[in-house]
């Protein structure tokens, strides 16, 4: 039977172990950046550069286009020679007002001026341009999962504390009802202790309650399920100080959509550039290219045309001015981004060395506040002191022994906060 009993609680420990599952805080990242609505833009960037890739290399295939054309007009083109005149029988024939025609061109591009290759290298920058936002949109993220983890495991930390306090406070109420048999202790000390233990579990009530919510907050913000089966690995601290030199997806943002502004006057460059290319024409019609006969004939043409829109020039000035008020926007922004991080910096790091310092202080804290408890124990013991000055002193140890937890939590937290706002891991 006891055999019986020994498999059975290693079987159970077994399967209580596989159930758990240890969480990292970069897992959490991952998740995270994997179940945000946005992240799916990435698709939508990707395709929307292939289809415009696609059309900028469209523009060299031959380009055909067909025309028709029937008209009246009130002249007509004559000699002005009266043949009646002349010593011999001559019959000019005259064109008729209707006129037809239909034909097809086939044209070919043999220079663009640049503008097939600006285009392309224009959606190329912008769909990078285009990325390296979404990135540092995405980035954001790591903010609120380090609210939700270290949410978690500070309510984790209390609950631990809590439970130590919880003993504490059981062994002090063995302690008084012992002393009641031997008529030490009357019946409200021991009442006086199991309310300041009832008040504590009532509180790790509230802590596993504020525990569950921000588990689901983490759950549903990283679309992974189960997660009362985790188990938060707590983040180790950084040996040294971190770097604080600004990594953030923001400047690779904001050199991206320079790189976007120099394809914008590099197509501005190629569209002021002349296009030379080939073409042949076929068609029907009445009169054919000989004008002086009035009859159905088909003709063609072929050759090579150059065309220059040298009205492009009117603008183009403008066009140029437009593109260094966005490159001067996109500068401005960088210096405001990173004059609002340095603030930032300096803020966090002193947040960190203001922890770091009480830290310092809170063993020696909670060392002469164990100290002061043991002496109350004593002397309720001896009959020196009142069961409620003894709860005084268990509960301030309790509140020094809470707030070293709440300093390491914090310090922990600060730390990953500094290392979020420089992207340095």
């Amino acid at each position: 039977m006891k055999a019986y009993l020994l498999l059975l609680f290693v079987f159970g420990g077994c399967i209580s172990s596989v159930a758990q599952q240890e969480v990292t805080i970069s897992q959490c990242y991952h998740w995270a950046e994997q179940n945000y609505p946005q992240i799916r833009q990435y698709g939508l960037i990707d395709q929307a550069e292939q289809y415009n890739l696609s059309n900028a290399g469209k523009s060299w295939l031959p380009q055909l286009n067909i025309s028709a054309k029937a008209s009246y007009q009130s002249e007509v083109t004559k000699l002005p020679i009266d043949v009646s005149k002349l010593p011999v029988d001559l019959s000019i024939p005259s064109l008729s007002k209707d006129q037809y025609q239909v034909a097809a061109e086939l044209s070919q591009t043999l220079w663009d001026g640049g503008v097939s290759g600006s285009a392309k290298a224009l959606t190329k920058t912008e769909a990078e341009a285009s990325r390296k936002q979404l990135q540092s949109e995405l980035y954001t993220l790591k903010d609120r999962v380090n609210q939700l983890y270290f949410g978690c495991l500070l309510q984790e930390d209390l609950l631990q504390q809590n439970q130590l306090l919880q003993n504490e406070l059981q062994v002090n109420l063995d302690r008084i009802e012992a002393l009641m048999t031997n008529g030490m202790a009357n019946e409200s000390d021991r009442e006086l202790l199991e309310v300041e233990l009832l008040n504590v579990r009532q509180r790790e009530t509230e802590l596993k309650a504020s525990k569950t919510a921000y588990l689901r907050m983490l759950s549903y913000f990283t679309g992974v399920d189960n997660t009362d089966e985790w188990v938060l690995e707590k983040p180790t601290l950084i040996v040294g100080n971190p770097s604080l030199e600004i990594k953030r997806p923001e400047l690779e943002a904001f050199q991206a959509q320079l790189l976007y502004t120099e394809s914008q006057n590099k197509a501005i460059t190629a569209s002021l550039m002349p296009r030379i290319g080939a073409f042949v024409q076929a068609g029907y019609g009445r009169p054919g290219l000989n004008m002086l006969e009035d009859e159905f004939n088909p003709f063609y043409i072929a050759g090579v045309r150059m065309s220059w829109n040298l009205g492009r020039l009117y603008t183009v000035g403008n066009d140029r001015r437009k593109v260094d008020v966005a490159r001067n926007r996109i500068d401005i922004n960088k210096e405001t981004f990173l004059f609002n991080t340095k603030m930032q910096l300096i803020n966090q790091n002193e947040e960190i060395q203001k922890i770091t310092r009480l830290m310092q202080s809170d063993d020696e804290i909670i060392r002469l506040r164990n100290n002061v408890k043991k002496a109350a124990e004593m002397k309720l013991k001896n009959g020196v002191i009142s069961v409620s000055d003894l709860i005084r002193e268990i509960n301030a140890e309790d509140i020094a022994r809470q707030t070293a937890t709440i300093h390491h939590t914090q310090r922990l937290m600060a730390v990953y906060q500094l290392m979020y706002i420089t992207n340095n891991e």
